[in-house]
C-alpha cells in the first residue's frame, strides 16, 4: 500500500513542479510560490514516509521513480492544455500579394509586411510578421502551407505583446 501512496503523491508533486516552473517563466512569480510551497509540502511528506518505513523493497524506489517520471508526463499535459502564451510568427515567402496577406487577414490575423531580400536577390520575398495566441497555431500553420508550401516559417514564444493588433481568439 506504501508504494501505491508513493507513486500517487510523487505524480502531484512532480506535476504541480511542472507547473510551477512554466508559471514562474510566464512571470506570474506570486502564484509560482504559492504552488512551491504546496509542492514541496507533498514531497517532503512523501519523501519524509518513503525514508522512515521499516519495510526494505526494491518496489519503494520503483513506485518513487514512476511516480516522477509519470508526474513529469502528466504536468507536460496540463501545461498544454491550460497555460497558454503568444507566438511570433515571421513567414518568409514570394507569395504574399495579393492571395496570402489577404487571405490571413480575412481569417482574422493581424498581419504586417516588409521586403526582404533572399539568397539569390533576384525574387521579390516578403517577411509577414504575424502575433498570436499559440493555441492557434496549428491552424495558421496549415493555411500558410496550403497558401505556399515552399513558404519559410520561424515561431518564437512571445513574453508580451504592446499595442497593436493581436489574434484574441482560437480558431
Amino acid at each position: 500500500m506504501l508504494c501505491v501512496k508513493i507513486f500517487f503523491v510523487r505524480i502531484l508533486d512532480v506535476s504541480l513542479g511542472t507547473l510551477r516552473t512554466i508559471i514562474t517563466v510566464k512571470g506570474k512569480i506570486l502564484v509560482a510560490s504559492l504552488i512551491g510551497f504546496i509542492e514541496m509540502f507533498v514531497w517532503f511528506s512523501v519523501v519524509n514516509e518513503a525514508l522512515n518505513t521499516d519495510e526494505k523493497s526494491i518496489w519503494i524506489a520503483i513506485a518513487y521513480s514512476l511516480g516522477f517520471a509519470t508526474g513529469t508526463y502528466i504536468g507536460g499535459i496540463l501545461s498544454k492544455k491550460f497555460i497558454t502564451g503568444n507566438l511570433s510568427v515571421q513567414v518568409i515567402t514570394d507569395n504574399a500579394y495579393p492571395n496570402m496577406v489577404d487571405q490571413l487577414r480575412n481569417e482574422g490575423y493581424g498581419v504586417t509586411v516588409i521586403d526582404v531580400e533572399g539568397k539569390d536577390k533576384l525574387t521579390e520575398k516578403y517577411m509577414l510578421f504575424i502575433e498570436i495566441n499559440d493555441k492557434g497555431f496549428n491552424k495558421l500553420h496549415k493555411l500558410v502551407k496550403k497558401l505556399d508550401h515552399d513558404a519559410f516559417i520561424v515561431v518564437n514564444e512571445t513574453k508580451y505583446v504592446l499595442n497593436g493588433f493581436m489574434d484574441n481568439f482560437v480558431k
